[in-house]
């Protein structure tokens, strides 16, 4: 698995700094047909990505692409999920707190899976056999995948518990059915908000900065896969909210159901 891993950390790099190119010197808007936003910096990134990924000759699932029928999908053992610019909102807000997520998926489980953050250069990834994840902050995005390798941390996440109940949470997304299963643990404990947007917000229940990521509203696989893998690594759960299973991919329908990011 690491030629995989090594080659989806070094299309991560890429497009992060495609992105930045074009958050530095400013960009239109366009509106998509599902209405979400598209701009140039998610173009740049997902064509840079795919110079990479293409060189496995495992098929790709990307929010940017042409979507591919069922037909054809259902039979794959392995594919990658891709979302070249993970919370484009908060790209277009300026806020830092969009990513690059690219996963490696192997019979509809997440088996890799590598998150970037552009504007801080933080890498989280996880190892090339899925048990362990590791985080670190970069200098630029040259850097080689040896050194990476080499100097990230190992994250763990705080199974302890304890007070305040520390709740990731979107900034653009906390609707009536989050604020509800907030509403029910204020009742036993208090409760602590950490308001990230993007992917980020699995990286926080992987890495102990909060204890639980509830996501009642609509997702994609590709908004997923990646924070998935990377919480698993490190032995958090994301679970549909009906069945309490793992999610899955590669579905006929690639929306996710509401579910929850737990230890």
């Amino acid at each position: 698995m690491k030629p995989y891993l090594t080659l989806a950390i070094q299309a991560a790099l890429d497009a992060g700094e495609k992105i930045l190119s074009v958050y530095e010197t400013g960009f239109d808007i366009e509106t998509k047909d599902d209405n979400s936003p598209l701009t140039t910096a998610d173009t740049l990134a997902n064509d840079a990505i795919m110079r990479y990924l293409r060189q496995t000759d495992i098929p790709i699932i990307s929010e940017e692409n042409k979507r591919i029928a069922y037909s054809e999908r259902k039979n794959w053992t392995r594919c990658w999920i891709v979302d070249p610019l993970d919370g484009t909102k908060e790209f277009i807000k300026r806020n830092g707190e969009f990513t690059v997520n690219i996963a490696l998926i192997e019979d509809n489980a997440p088996l890799l899976g590598v998150i970037y953050v552009p504007v801080s250069k933080i890498l989280y990834f996880t190892s090339q056999d899925g048990t362990k994840a590791y985080k670190i902050e970069l200098a630029s995005e040259t850097v080689s995948v040896d050194d990476i390798f080499a100097n990230a941390s190992e994250i763990q996440p705080d199974t302890k518990g304890g007070s305040p109940v520390r709740i990731a949470g979107s900034r653009s997304h906390l609707n009536e059915d989050t604020k509800a299963f907030i509403s029910e643990i204020e009742k036993e404990n208090l409760v602590e908000i950490v308001s990230k947007g993007s992917s980020l917000k699995f990286c926080l229940v992987a890495e102990g900065a909060a204890h639980v990521y509830p996501r009642f509203a609509p997702t994609m696989e590709w908004d997923t896969a990646a924070g998935q893998a990377i919480c698993e690594a490190v032995k958090i759960k994301v679970l549909d909210n009906d069945t309490q299973k793992p999610l899955r991919y590669n579905k006929e329908n690639l929306l996710n159901p509401y579910f929850l990011v737990t230890a």
